[in-house]
C-alpha cells in the first residue's frame, strides 16, 4: 500500500506550492481553486487588490481545514511505522507542516508588528516556545530526520519576515487599480526574489548585494516602496536569547541627496573624522557605518550627486568599504543600498553627468511607481480609498469619512474624474489638506502660464492682427484644459459645452503648455 494516495499526493504539491508562492500574483488564486475545487469562493478571491488583510476569507479558511485534516492523516501514517516516505514526499509533508504553522502563528506575529513597532528586540519573545514545541511534534515522527532547533529558528525568522512584508506592503501601497497590485507583486519580488525556495535556502544572507533602483515620476511614493523593502528584510532569531538579531523599526536609513550639500552628503554617508571640515568638531559615524548588516540605507535622488561623490559610492557597491572624511582607515558597509531617482538617467549618462558604471550596479532590481493618473484610469475607485487613508491621517479614524466626503465632492465637482493629477500623491495630500483648511482646492500653475514660450508668438499674431478667430479659440480652450486637466473644469471656466472644449482642443499645444508650465516648476 503506498504511503500516500495519488489525490493526496496532488493536494501535497498544491500546498507546497501555496507556501512558496508570490501572494500578490494570479498563481494563488489559481492554487486555491485547484486545491478547493467546487468549494472555491469567487467573491473576493483576489483579496490583494483591495489592500486589507482579510483573516476570515472562506478560502484561506477552507484550504488550512484541508491541510490539517492531511496533515493529521499522514503523521497518524508516519506514527504506526509502517510508512517509508521517499526523499520528495519528505520534502512535501514539511512545505505541508510548515503552511500550518505559519497560519497558527501569523496573528501572532502581526501583533508583534502593529503592538510594538519593532519593539520586539527589547526583550523576549515568548510564542517562539510554543512554535518550536509544535514543529518538533509535527516533525519528530519515523520516518523523517527530526527536528532541529537552527532549522526551527530560520523558518521563525522567515515567517516573521513574510508577516512584516505583508505589513509593510499593505500599509504603505492603496487602492486596487492593476498598476498598484503589479507594484505590491514587484515589491515582494524585491524582498523575497520570484524564487522562494531559493531565497530561504541562500539569498536571505546575500540580499545586500542586491541593489534596488526605484524610479518614477515625483510624488509616487518611492520612499514608501524602499521603506517597504527596507523593513522587510530578513532577522535572524537566536533561541539562547530568544530574542531577534536586531530592532527591524531601527534598520532603515533614509537620505534626501538632493536637500543636502555634497559636503553634508559625504558626511552623512561616510561619516567624519575631527576637523575634517569647517564644522566637525568631533568624530561623527555615518550611515553606511550605523547600518547594520541586515538594515538598509535609501539614497532618494541619486540623480544629483555630484561626480565624486559617484566615484565614492562606486567603491562602496564594488569593494563594500569606504573612509570617513579626513581619515585613512577603510570601513565595512554589511547592509544593502535601496537608491530612486525621478530623473532619466540614460539621458544624464549620455550627457555626462552620471557614471554609467555606477548605473549598472544600482539596478541589479529596477520597481517603476506608477503614477496617481495611472491608476485612477485603471481603477477610479482608487482615488476616494486614497482620499480616506490621507484623511484619516490628517484627522481621525472617526472624521475621515465627512472629510473624504468633502474631498471627493470638490475633486469630482471642479476638477472632473479625468484631472491628470500632475503631482501625483504629493498633490492629492495638498488636496485634502487645503479642502481641511478652506474647503477649495486650485491647481497651481496657471498663472505662470501666461509668461511662458507658447504665448510669445500668439501675442505676436494678435498685435500685428494676423490671427483668425477659430485658431485663438483653439489657443484659448488648449490653454484652459492644460490647467485643469479634464474637460469638464475646463468647460465649467469657459462656460460652455464639454464637447465644444472637446472640439477645440488641440493636443499638441496642450503638451506645450504642460512642459512650459514643468520648465517654470522646476526654476
Amino acid at each position: 500500500m503506498p504511503f500516500i494516495s495519488k489525490n493526496e499526493r496532488r493536494m501535497l504539491e498544491v500546498i507546497s506550492e501555496l507556501t512558496y508562492v508570490n501572494p500578490f500574483l494570479p498563481e494563488r488564486i489559481a492554487l486555491e481553486r485547484s486545491l478547493l475545487g467546487e468549494h472555491f469562493h469567487e467573491s473576493r478571491a483576489d483579496w490583494n487588490v483591495t489592500a486589507e488583510i482579510n483573516w476570515d476569507h472562506p478560502n484561506v479558511i477552507r484550504v488550512v481545514s484541508e491541510a490539517e485534516k492531511l496533515q493529521l492523516r499522514i503523521g497518524e501514517a508516519l506514527k504506526s511505522g509502517g510508512a517509508e516516505p521517499s526523499t520528495e514526499e519528505t520534502r512535501l509533508y514539511i512545505d505541508l507542516v510548515l503552511f500550518l504553522i505559519y497560519h497558527r502563528y501569523r496573528r501572532q506575529f502581526d501583533e508583534m508588528i502593529e503592538g510594538e513597532e519593532g519593539g520586539v528586540i527589547s526583550r523576549k519573545v515568548p510564542i517562539w516556545q510554543n512554535f518550536w514545541e509544535d514543529y518538533q511534534k509535527a516533525i519528530d515522527l519515523p520516518g523523517l530526520s527530526g527536528a532541529d532547533h537552527k532549522v526551527a529558528a530560520h523558518f521563525f525568522a522567515g515567517f516573521f519576515q513574510v508577516r512584516r512584508a505583508f505589513y509593510h506592503i499593505f500599509r504603505s501601497m492603496i487602492g486596487g487599480s492593476r498598476p498598484m497590485t503589479q507594484l505590491r507583486a514587484q515589491v515582494w519580488q524585491s524582498i523575497f526574489t520570484h524564487d522562494m525556495r531559493r531565497y530561504s535556502r541562500l539569498m536571505h544572507q546575500r540580499m545586500q548585494d542586491m541593489t534596488c533602483l526605484i524610479t518614477g515620476p515625483s510624488g509616487t511614493g518611492k520612499e514608501l516602496v524602499a521603506r517597504a523593502i527596507g523593513l522587510s528584510r530578513y532577522i535572524p532569531f537566536d533561541t539562547g536569547s530568544m530574542q531577534f538579531a536586531h530592532d527591524f523599526s531601527e534598520t532603515f536609513f533614509p537620505l534626501n541627496l538632493s536637500a543636502l550639500s555634497p559636503t553634508l552628503i559625504e558626511s552623512e554617508l561616510f561619516g567624519h573624522k575631527k576637523g575634517a571640515f569647517t564644522g566637525a568638531l568631533q568624530d561623527r559615524a555615518g550611515w553606511l557605518e550605523a547600518c547594520p548588516a541586515m538594515g538598509t540605507v535609501f539614497l532618494d535622488e541619486i540623480g544629483d550627486i555630484t561626480p565624486e561623490i559617484q566615484v565614492k559610492l562606486l567603491r562602496v557597491l564594488q569593494q563594500r568599504v569606504f573612509n570617513r572624511l579626513g581619515d585613512t582607515q577603510a570601513l565595512r558597509f554589511q547592509g544593502k543600498i535601496i537608491a530612486a531617482t525621478n530623473r532619466d538617467l540614460a539621458r544624464e549618462i549620455e550627457a555626462g553627468r552620471f557614471r554609467e558604471d555606477l548605473y549598472y550596479r544600482i539596478c541589479s532590481d529596477r520597481i517603476v511607481t506608477p503614477s496617481l493618473h495611472e491608476q485612477i484610469a485603471d481603477n477610479f475607485d482608487t482615488l476616494p480609498r486614497l482620499v480616506r487613508h490621507i484623511a484619516e491621517r490628517l484627522t481621525t479614524e472617526d472624521e475621515a469619512d465627512g472629510l473624504a466626503a468633502e474631498v471627493m465632492e470638490w475633486v469630482e465637482g471642479r476638477l472632473g474624474r479625468e484631472y491628470a493629477w500632475p503631482g501625483n500623491v504629493r498633490e492629492l495630500e495638498q488636496c485634502v489638506r487645503n479642502i481641511l483648511i478652506r474647503k477649495e482646492y486650485h491647481p497651481h500653475g496657471a498663472s505662470r502660464a501666461t509668461s511662458d514660450a507658447p504665448f510669445s508668438n500668439i501675442t505676436g499674431r494678435m498685435q500685428s492682427g494676423d490671427l483668425p478667430l477659430d485658431e485663438l479659440l483653439q489657443f484659448y480652450c488648449s490653454w484652459i484644459y492644460a490647467q485643469s486637466g479634464n474637460y469638464q473644469e475646463a468647460a465649467r471656466r469657459l462656460q460652455v459645452d464639454h464637447r465644444t472644449v472637446k472640439a477645440r482642443v488641440d493636443q499638441t499645444l496642450v503638451e506645450q503648455f504642460q512642459q512650459s508650465q514643468n520648465s517654470s516648476t522646476q526654476r
